[in-house]
């Protein structure tokens, strides 16, 4: 291969031990996905021929999660030489006929940019560079490699922070350790690094140094937002770079015609949508594949994971996943819908209402306090207060089916598996426990017994006892005083 063709090598071994977890560090998210995810994402977007991650530790989890995002990738395994070199090397080693140009990146380096990427390679290819790396300029740039130039201004080396002079470690100007290499230059500058250096790994910035003594060019791209230079190594790393990915997803979503009222309070993943006139209140979560069609509301206090909201819809103090509200529907405040709830256009869940794997029709309410699961409700339905779907025998799931136009008295129990026929209707109190035939009354209805004086007999010296014995008492003297008006 030559001309413009683009090989991507994505560096993905290292084991994160600053993070403190089992999980390997590139899987750990933020906006969405993992933070190798972005990067992989980002490269996508400059089309090239090929894409090649370097990967070691929990080699399986993150080959796994490399391959769902991007299922044509090579995936190869650095061996125990450490180092960033010689992970690019065993990378050249599976792109042998490869002969273009190399953009490296790391795999913690989750705010990288399409258009800094895109710029990066452009200079390096007007240039006709060797290589080209993408440096930052940071007030407090420790950890970071620095970038050493010479008298001229030009790229002299890159000295990494253990190995730096106190001078050296004054530098602003670090290595986002992003590089845009000429690949036979890279092969060639590749094989003669060494691990003499404090951490006796084989560095990839050693070979800037070696190319400038070969007199071949180098250059650096200034990024325009030193954000994009930000890498992920522990919780405190993670939680900054989910704050700046985040402020850039809401501001692109408002530049799109949404409305934001809290940007500091909110919090949307890359991989949801907001249609132009969305409202969003204070205190809201919208996550994953979750989608909000024009002029829904959401919020305040509301949290979306993979969520269909319709047009128009309100949602207020919502917890909802894999859920779909239909056009101008209404849910909450304080409602709770689980994954399969289906709510149809112009419908209602209402206040502490719980729903799952349920579909409830256009414009049927359930209002407030209710469980409804694994049912099927009609359109036009209004549930009462307090309905239960009881749905569990202790060995398996069974379905209510609720018609058209139903209305349920409150504090109804429906036994499943059980249907209510179309136009039914059903008193309150009842336990619905056989098939109601469309258009009947359905009642469970059982004469009231009064066992006077359980409470004296059963509950002595407690406090209801003593209540009825002030209630007698009182009774007793308003007896006697209409005894003596009548004589």
């Amino acid at each position: 291969m030559s001309g413009n063709s683009l090989a991507v090598i994505v560096l993905a071994a290292g084991q994160g031990t600053r993070m403190k977890s089992s999980l390997p560090k590139m899987l750990h998210r933020i906006g969405g996905r993992t933070l190798v995810g972005h990067v992989l994402d980002t490269a996508l977007v400059l089309e090239p021929d090929t894409v090649c991650v370097v990967v070691r530790h929990e080699r399986e989890l993150v080959a796994t999660a490399v391959r769902e995002a991007v299922p044509g990738a090579v995936v190869v395994d650095q061996d125990e030489i450490a180092g960033t070199g010689r992970a690019v090397q065993v990378a050249l080693d599976a792109l042998s006929d490869f002969d273009g140009d190399i953009l490296v990146l790391s795999g913690d380096v989750p705010l990288l940019e399409s258009d800094a990427l895109g710029a990066l390679l452009a200079q390096h290819r007007e240039a006709q560079a060797s290589a080209t790396l993408l440096s930052a300029t940071l007030e407090d740039a420790t950890g970071y490699g620095r970038i050493i130039r010479d008298a001229q201004g030009g790229v002299a080396r890159i000295v990494e922070q253990k190995d730096a002079t106190a001078d050296e470690a004054s530098v602003s100007e670090i290595n986002a350790g992003v590089y845009a290499f000429n690949a036979r230059a890279l092969r060639t500058h590749l094989a003669n690094i060494t691990t003499a250096n404090a951490q006796g790994e084989m560095y990839l910035t050693d070979v800037v140094a070696l190319m400038r003594q070969a007199e071949l060019a180098v250059g650096a791209h200034i990024a325009p937002d030193a954000a994009t230079a930000l890498g992920v190594n522990d919780r405190v790393q993670l939680a900054e770079a989910a704050r700046v990915l985040n402020a850039r997803i809401v501001r692109h979503w408002q530049l799109e015609g949404a409305t934001i009222l809290d940007p500091a309070t909110t919090w949307i993943d890359a991989t949801a949508s907001l249609a132009p006139d969305v409202t969003v209140l204070p205190g809201c979560h919208i996550l994953r594949a979750t989608t909000v069609a024009t002029g829904a509301t959401i919020g305040p206090d509301t949290s979306l994971v993979d969520c269909e909201v319709g047009e128009n819809a309100i949602l207020t103090r919502t917890d909802a996943t894999l859920a779909v509200i239909g056009a101008g529907a209404t849910v909450g405040p304080f409602a709770y819908l689980r994954p399969g709830t289906v709510l149809g256009d112009s419908g209602k869940i209402g206040t502490f209402v719980e729903t799952k794997n349920s579909t409830i029709g256009e414009r049927s309410k359930v209002p407030h306090l209710s469980y409804i699961g694994d049912t099927t409700i009609g359109n036009g339905v209004n549930l009462g207060a307090g309905a239960i779907t009881a749905n569990y025998d202790d060995l398996a799931k069974h379905r209510t089916e609720i018609g058209d136009e139903v209305h349920s008295g409150s504090h109804n129990v429906f036994v499943a598996p059980v249907r209510i026929g179309a136009g039914a209707k059903t008193g309150a109190g009842a336990v619905i426990r056989k098939d109601v035939p469309p258009g009947a009354l359905a009642l469970s209805v059982a004469p009231q017994r009064n066992v006077e004086g359980w409470v004296e007999q059963n509950r002595p010296g407690t406090g209801a006892a003593e209540a009825v014995a002030k209630a007698r008492a009182a009774q007793k003297a308003d007896d006697g005083a209409n005894e003596e008006e009548d004589r």
